[in-house]
């Protein structure tokens, strides 16, 4: 059966009527009121603003690289994105004060799967070059690194610029307990989708203002921004103990407690290590005393701050 001429033109009006932002800002709040409904809103960055002086503010910079693959000491850098924001001593990002993209063309060509995850092609990065003055000068009066897989982002980085080696890091992935605050997991689009946002994108800058959006709130309750509970964990020393020698038939005991291996290829032990909270390192040589080793040991064990932590140099 048709729809009758006179209702023809009102079904016509009411199909290809536009619905404005504020009615649907409307119906997403009805929808987020009821537990049937999880509202996801796109993400929008703020805008660059300069900081009041008068405060008492610091400054960091959000970082994150695009690579032609995972290995930090062969693969090379395609993208270097960073955002320099300003931030108050409780956590709280006041300003974003500039941004830094730029491309990389490495020495052999993109692999297929890293143009298909990044977008990035050779036909973009061909004839770039990222300068060294230019980074340095971004980066200067920053106070903390943060990148959201800072072993991977701080070796790449430090291989190109050795301003870097000179910086305190922090990484938004481990050092904050994401699971505890309610959360999946500590991906970056997990966290953007726990905090009722999302945003399509795989590039380097614009991966870094989605993460400060994430450290400027605070999650599920928290009386803390994420960035405060990360500088706070970022601030305290660790230790790397280096339990040499161990006897291989307990690895999977080590393994269990979180111990990696170092293979010494890189000059450092060749032996199982793991770092621990500075306050916990006399509990962690008990319990290798006792049972890995079943006597009392000596072993070598290293110092970690914000300064060193997640270098290859440590």
């Amino acid at each position: 059966m048709g729809i009758p001429h006179s209702r023809r033109a009102s079904f016509r009006t009411a199909t290809t009527m536009t619905v404005s932002n504020s009615e649907l800002d409307a119906m997403a709040e009805k929808l987020s009121l009821c537990q049937d409904y999880r509202v996801l809103r796109r993400l929008k960055p703020r805008e660059m603003s300069i900081p009041d002086k008068s405060e008492n503010t610091r400054v960091g910079v959000a970082l994150d690289v695009e690579t032609t693959g995972l290995d930090t000491s062969k693969d090379e850098i395609i993208e270097l994105g960073m955002v320099k924001f300003a931030y108050l001593p409780s956590g709280e990002i006041t300003d974003i004060m500039g941004v830094f993209e730029a491309f990389n063309e490495p020495s052999t060509p993109i692999p297929s799967e890293i143009v298909e995850l990044t977008g990035i092609t050779d036909e973009l990065v061909a004839g770039h070059k990222i300068s060294a003055d230019d980074v340095s000068s971004f980066v200067a009066d920053a106070a903390i690194i943060i990148a959201h897989n800072a072993a991977f982002d701080r070796q790449f980085s430090e291989r190109y610029w050795s301003v870097f080696e000179h910086k305190n890091w922090a990484c938004s992935a481990t050092q904050v307990e994401w699971r505890k605050l309610g959360f999946e997991g500590s991906r970056l689009a997990y966290l953007l989708a726990g905090c009722g946002y999302f945003h399509h994108s795989h590039r380097a800058a614009d991966d870094c203002k989605a993460l400060l959006e994430i450290m400027s709130m605070k999650p599920n309750g928290s009386e803390s921004t994420a960035l405060a509970l990360l500088l706070e964990s970022a601030r305290k020393p660790t230790v790397r103990i280096w339990a040499e020698q161990s006897p291989f038939d307990l690895r999977e005991i080590l393994k269990k407690r979180k111990y990696r291996w170092n293979d010494g290829s890189d000059g450092r032990p060749k032996a199982w290590y793991v770092d621990v909270p500075e306050a916990n390192q006399a509990d962690e040589l008990k319990f290798l005393c006792d049972e890995i080793y079943r006597r009392d040991v000596d072993l070598f064990s290293n110092r970690i701050t914000a300064a060193q932590r997640f270098s290859n140099r440590v």
